[in-house]
């Protein structure tokens, strides 16, 4: 049965490793600033990916990419790390971690959208439900109620630069898998990381913001989070998540990915944090969804 679902459950390992990266990079943004963040844990990410395929194919940079996988994996790396991730971490700077998590479960009703015009990708009325249902999960989680009316107090910019972050997720996912077909996972993630890294190299020169980036090299305890988030993330993360799409469907992967803010409660429950009845609501319906897609 492993076997049979080994998409879905590396999707499900994707959402474990972006709880964690979320986490410290949203610690280390508010100390050094998302650019900085964004810009570091690509380079970071690529010696890490370049590392990998150095020991594993003998190659430091990838190989055997054809022009049509060059093109879509670029572009994916553009949507994805460049646009995607420059919304997402900013917002992360103003509404946390839990709650730009929380606006990209959005990201899978994207995702399965542009996967059913662009990649003929049709799901079924039980897929379609259980990704409804994980992203109901979630919003029961993380949504509460005071006096019968939905309390949902959320900077309006945050929310956008999240809701910016979730499409440019979908649209990189959707690029990834039309460019992908049975190449290797971290050396596509390493193209999607060169281009990131070339964007944001003339994103930072048009801004003439390399000063940040020094005074960024300078704060250890930020040095050592984005050390943690790259391995979490561009690494081990979205090579995951490229393996997924080969898998199965992107719509269902993005899915079991947009778990990371029910992920996030382990954490508080290792803290002694007192879990409110909603999150236990939500958290079951959104499991409900998943075995759903598992049926």
């Amino acid at each position: 049965m492993a076997l049979m679902y080994v998409g879905e459950l590396a999707a499900l390992s994707v959402s474990v490793c972006w709880s964690v990266s979320s986490s410290v990079f949203e610690r280390s943004g508010k100390r050094v600033g998302s650019l900085s963040v964004n810009f570091l844990r690509l380079v970071v990410g690529f010696v890490m990916l370049g590392v990998y395929g150095l020991l594993i194919n003998g190659s430091f940079l990838p190989q055997g990419a054809g022009y049509q996988q060059w093109f879509w994996l670029s572009l994916s790396g553009f949507l994805g790390f460049f646009i995607g991730d420059l919304f997402l971490f900013q917002s992360l700077t103003i509404i946390g971690s839990r709650l730009s998590m929380l606006v990209m479960t959005f990201a899978p009703a994207m995702t399965a959208i542009l996967g059913a015009l662009f990649l003929n990708e049709y799901l079924r009325f039980y897929q379609w439900l259980a990704i409804l249902l994980t992203i109901l999960g979630i919003l029961i989680a993380f949504v509460g109620l005071e006096k019968g009316r939905f309390n949902f107090k959320m900077s309006l910019k945050g929310f956008l630069f999240a809701l910016g972050g979730a499409m440019g997720q979908a649209m990189g996912l959707v690029a990834s898998k039309k460019g992908m077909g049975d190449y290797d996972p971290f050396a596509a993630t390493q193209i999607r990381v060169i281009t990131g890294l070339i964007a944001f190299t003339l994103f930072i020169v048009v801004l003439k913001r390399w000063g940040g980036l020094r005074k960024a090299l300078q704060d250890t305890k930020a040095v050592h989070d984005i050390a943690v988030g790259s391995f979490f993330g561009p690494f081990l993360g979205v090579a995951l998540s490229m393996y997924a799409i080969t898998k199965t469907e992107t719509g269902v992967a993005s899915a079991l990915m947009a778990l990371t803010p029910l992920v996030l409660i382990v954490p508080a429950l290792v803290k002694g944090r007192r879990i409110a009845r909603r999150e236990w609501v939500g958290a079951l319906v959104s499991v409900a969804g998943v075995m759903l897609l598992f049926l």
